[in-house]
């Protein structure tokens, strides 16, 4: 798939743009060229475009700045390729209250842009709704793995959310590429070991893993220090909040056969997990924090309420 075709897919088939509509792309220096690719798909549907580009952020999670905060609230539809994520910002969050419906591509490079888009976006809307149908009215999640995960998840009354690439409803919010369930629980309790991808590492060697204790809903151990100093560091803005266990996630995106070092893309994999530590207001919890960092599990097998889950598997 070229950079092209691929920002026609999430112009036309993700975002459904139309004619008449709206539409700012929101990128950096360093993401220029995807971020071009998608101004000429968008123009090519409607006259309404503006590309609204500024210095790379320092951290996931930076508000960018306001006029570009402005821009995406005004818009029918925004489209975010970033070098720091956006997704969970007030001024993405801001947006889709205004109306705007939008995805965010946090890291998107050219090759991830083109694998993750190209993919059957109506197989990742089944793999979804079958994964929600199996976790949606559990009251216990666990996830267990051959490295040494044994966690379990109270969602409570927190909901299943679930990212199809399908963006056409106002207010609709996406991470493309797309394919994932996921909730933000309200209390977790075990030991979740990352075997994938988790940033600053990137792809992990095939040797390597990390781990992490959970009590109460709170990472209280972190084995690696390069992680563990990014949180610490999150910890003196905003306390405790750093150390919230933000996310329980399954990917369901077929179309990604092999991990590639993009959290981005690779949390999308079907019949991975990732968990996350940090934000989740963006994601039905109530945790404001300046970090939100996923960590993939390549062999995860989860339970709903004591029921094994068939997880999407590569076809």
């Amino acid at each position: 798939m070229s950079l092209e075709d691929a920002a026609r897919t999430a112009v036309e088939q993700c975002m459904g743009l139309e004619a008449g509509e709206s539409c700012v792309v929101v990128t950096d220096d360093k993401r220029e060229a995807i971020g071009e690719a998608l101004y000429d798909a968008a123009s090519a549907v409607t006259d309404d475009v503006v590309v609204a580009r500024y210095p790379p952020g320092d951290q996931h999670g930076e508000e960018p700045p306001e006029p570009v905060a402005a821009a995406m609230a005004g818009a029918d539809v925004f489209l975010a390729p970033t070098t720091k994520s956006l997704s969970h910002t007030r001024a993405r969050g801001d947006a889709n209250d205004a109306g705007a419906r939008g995805a965010t591509l946090p890291g998107i490079t050219e090759s991830v842009f083109t694998t993750g888009l190209d993919a059957d976006y109506d197989a990742i809307q089944r793999h979804c709704l079958d994964v929600m149908e199996q976790v949606a009215d559990a009251e216990e999640v666990r996830v267990t793995s051959p490295q040494g995960t044994d966690i379990t998840f109270r969602p409570g009354s927190r909901e299943w959310l679930s990212d199809t690439g399908n963006v056409t409803e106002p207010g609709a919010f996406s991470n493309l590429p797309a394919g994932e369930v996921f909730v933000s629980p309200e209390d977790a309790e075990g030991r979740y070991v990352v075997d994938g991808t988790m940033m600053p590492h990137g792809l992990l060697d095939d040797d390597q893993t990390l781990s992490f204790e959970v009590a109460d809903g709170q990472v209280t151990d972190i084995s690696d220090d390069d992680i563990r100093e990014q949180v610490e560091t999150a910890a003196e803005e905003v306390g405790d909040a750093a150390y919230n266990l933000a996310e329980l996630g399954i990917g369901t995106n077929v179309a990604v056969t092999d991990l590639v070092g993009s959290v981005l893309l690779d949390e999308k994999a079907g019949g991975t997990v990732h968990i996350a530590i940090g934000d989740d207001a963006g994601i039905g919890g109530d945790t404001d924090a300046p970090i939100h960092l996923d960590g993939i599990l390549r062999e995860p097998t989860v339970y709903a309420d004591g029921e094994e889950v068939d997880l999407p598997t590569v076809e």
